[in-house]
């Protein structure tokens, strides 16, 4: 057990696991400052609430290429460390709000499914002529399937295909690696020398 909780002691794991619990935190805190204005924080409206997700992205890998790396970060580290951010902040963000929507107001759930409803009703003549009767009759079906539980899903699989496009610029654009390793010169710097100070 001990060897298994030792791994959790890495940089590269416990630095983007406590910046992924704080972007999950800032997600669901915006999700409260939308229901406490009386607006539904559930859909397409709480897109925005991916900046956090990158705010602590690129916080997280400047942190570990400072202070951990010393200047240095290889792309895969980066990468690792996005995308350990991601996961866990859309992880501590989907429980949240479903404990809320489940536990603590559950009319927030209902007014969600009847915005959707309405929303495919008023848009019904050109949902009809793009997808068909039977593909409209469908999705309108599918309304009734949707249950808070599914939103825990969706959260998770909505901010991973949003994190693609961020995380590879990030990493690219923070990585930095220490070529003298592979080509010594006298006046490269010595990384060895900088981790143990």
């Amino acid at each position: 057990m001990k060897h298994f909780i030792s791994y959790f002691n890495h940089p590269l794991l416990k630095l983007p696991v406590f910046f992924g619990l704080l972007a999950g935190l800032l997600c669901f805190l915006y999700f409260l400052a939308l229901y406490a204005i009386g607006v539904v924080p559930l859909g397409n409206i709480r897109v925005p609430d991916f900046g956090f997700q990158i705010i602590m992205m690129v916080t997280a890998v400047w942190y570990y290429r400072k202070y951990i790396g010393h200047g240095f970060l290889h792309l895969w580290e980066a990468l690792t460390i996005c995308y350990i951010v991601n996961t866990v902040g859309a992880l501590l963000t989907a429980w949240l709000i479903y404990l809320f929507v489940k536990y603590i107001d559950p009319e927030v759930f209902t007014r969600y499914l009847d915005d959707l409803r309405q929303l495919l009703i008023s848009t019904k003549g050109r949902l009809i002529e793009t997808l068909g009767q039977a593909e409209y009759a469908k999705a309108l079906k599918n309304i009734d399937q949707i249950t808070p539980e599914t939103l825990v899903g969706d959260e998770i699989s909505k901010k991973t295909v949003l994190a693609v496009l961020p995380v590879l610029i990030i990493s690219l654009l923070f990585r930095k690696q220490d070529y003298s390793l592979y080509n010594p010169s006298s006046d490269a710097p010595n990384r060895s020398k900088t981790s143990n100070s």
